[in-house]
């Protein structure tokens, strides 16, 4: 998560002169810029990308962009942008939404048999999103199975604004390489995250961590994206022994499993009865 606010200022309806683009992957409008603010303060910078369930829109990030007790980070909303013509990429907006309703948190964070999860969902309301923004979202069939193979050495993408930075005349994400590093689908030290080797930095919680996969026809003969949502990229690993001098950074993050937007999706009633989900938390990730 990034910090300095000259770095992310309000993002403005903005128009200027640029070529149509030839050809923009429909990926690329699953991300968005993520500010945090306490009122009209501007506190940092991060990464978000949509997920759609049942009809249900939501952002995703990191837990830690929304609330980090030990750096006393409490924003009491978020701003993202959004494009407003998909032909004319300059034409951009901020929506702004509120994390908190009479007190209470509104976004979801969840728990696995390793504890707190660095994953949270802030649900959307489409209805108040501008008629013409342009957003593509992952799906549950975005999601890994079982059955999918993903060895170590799989070449991934991590899109997002490290350290904020980003194409701010047609407002665009970068993507960054990345392999993966530990065995897939095994929890890391016990936490419900796997390794990626790739060079990320702060600006970069909360993006998407994705593989290509071959392109598939939707209902409406629509081009599915043809990509696998393997995880939600939190933060860099390291040793607290490393000497500073003479070793590099480990180059190895943490991407926390994307199947437990399954448990945070859930409707309300039915995470309730299951007692998966909770309101805040008191944890937290190095602020990428």
């Amino acid at each position: 998560m990034s910090t300095d606010p000259s770095e992310h200022s309000t993002p403005f309806l903005n128009r200027a002169e640029s070529p149509r683009p030839a050809s923009v992957e429909p990926l690329m409008f699953t991300v968005v810029r993520v500010q945090t603010f306490v009122g009209q303060q501007v506190l940092t910078g991060a990464t978000g990308f949509f997920f759609s369930r049942d009809d249900r829109l939501y952002l995703v990030t990191s837990r830690h962009v929304l609330i980090d007790e030990p750096t006393k980070h409490f924003p009491d909303r978020l701003e993202i942008g959004l494009h407003l013509d998909a032909h004319d990429l300059t034409l951009a907006t901020g929506f702004s939404m509120p994390l908190y309703e009479d007190g209470v948190g509104l976004w979801h964070q969840g728990t696995d048999s390793g504890g707190e999860t660095d994953m949270a969902v802030l649900e959307i309301d489409r209805s108040a999103l501008p008629e013409s923004a342009v957003l593509r979202a992952f799906e549950v069939s975005h999601l890994p199975t079982a059955d999918t193979p993903i060895a170590l050495g799989t070449p991934l993408l991590v899109l997002g604004f490290p350290l904020g930075f980003h194409d701010t005349l047609h407002h665009m994400p970068v993507a960054r390489h990345a392999v993966v590093a530990s065995p897939f689908g095994l929890r890391f030290q016990g936490e419900g995250y796997f390794l990626t080797d790739a060079r990320t930095h702060r600006g970069s919680s909360g993006a998407p961590v994705v593989m290509r996969c071959a392109p598939q026809l939707g209902e409406d003969g629509d081009t599915v994206l043809p990509w696998l949502l393997l995880g939600v990229h939190s933060g860099r690993l390291d040793m607290r022994t490393r000497d500073l001098q003479q070793d590099d950074a480990l180059g190895l993050n943490c991407v926390w499993y994307a199947d437990m937007l399954l448990t945070l999706t859930k409707p309300q009633e039915e995470a309730n009865s299951d007692g998966e989900m909770e309101e805040e938390s008191e944890t937290s990730s190095e602020d990428l």
